[in-house]
Order: C-alpha cells, then structure tokens, then sequence
C-alpha cells in the first residue's frame, strides 16, 4: 500500500470470474486531507487511482504498471468525512502480460468515479 492507512477493505467478493465488487472505507484522518483541502476534504483523483490500482494488484495476485489511462471521469467529489464508504466494481480483462480493468465508484447511489485502466505486468 503506498498510501499508509489511506483506506480499509471492508469485503472484496468476486462476482464473475471477471468482475469484482470491492468495500471499502477512507480514512477521513489521514494525512493526505490535511492539505487536500483543509476543512473541506476531498479524495484526490490520484489517490482513487491507486487504490484501484492496489484493489487490482491483490485481485490478480501481481505487480502492475500504469501504462494507459483513458474515460476517466470524475462525477462527483468524494468527501471522507461525509461519504468514508465506496463501492467499486472491477472488471477484468486479462492476458499473461497486460490487464485492463474498467471501474465504476460509487458512495450510496451516486457515481463517483469511471475509468478504463491499462497496466503492464511486471
């Protein structure tokens, strides 16, 4: 995890053999929010990244690299002290050296986050 206690998994379950549905829950009291922004926190787009990015990794049990990110849209800001629990569906295409991973985030009924990932296995 590169960000320490950034986020906890609540329950990662497979819904397919391609798609995954992930809970988890931000740290509203991490560090990256004292200056993201303070006294109005929001999750920075990078930080969603990488937590799909980490979700990916231990789903498909390797090391990847960011090669390609395209359709990302951000649809609504995500406050962690007001919406700390996000739903994530993962779906997963994957060959021996790449994986492509489409993803939507939610909070309650609302869309947060869309994007297609590619990452090169390392």
């Amino acid at each position: 995890m590169l960000l320490q206690n950034f986020y906890k998994i609540n329950t990662l379950d497979k819904i397919t053999d391609a798609s995954y549905s992930v809970s988890i829950n931000l740290n509203a009291k991490h560090e990256i929010f004292k200056g993201h922004f303070p006294g109005n926190p929001v999750t920075p787009g990078v930080g969603m990244m990488q937590i799909i990015k980490e979700l990916t990794e231990q789903i498909v049990g390797e090391e990847l690299f960011l090669t390609k990110a395209v359709n990302v849209k951000f649809m609504a800001l995500i406050n962690p002290e007001e919406t700390p629990e996000l739903k994530l569906i993962l779906d997963l295409v994957q060959t021996k050296d790449e994986v492509k991973v489409k993803n939507t985030t939610f909070f309650g009924d609302t869309i947060a986050l869309k994007l297609t990932n590619t990452y090169k296995v390392l």
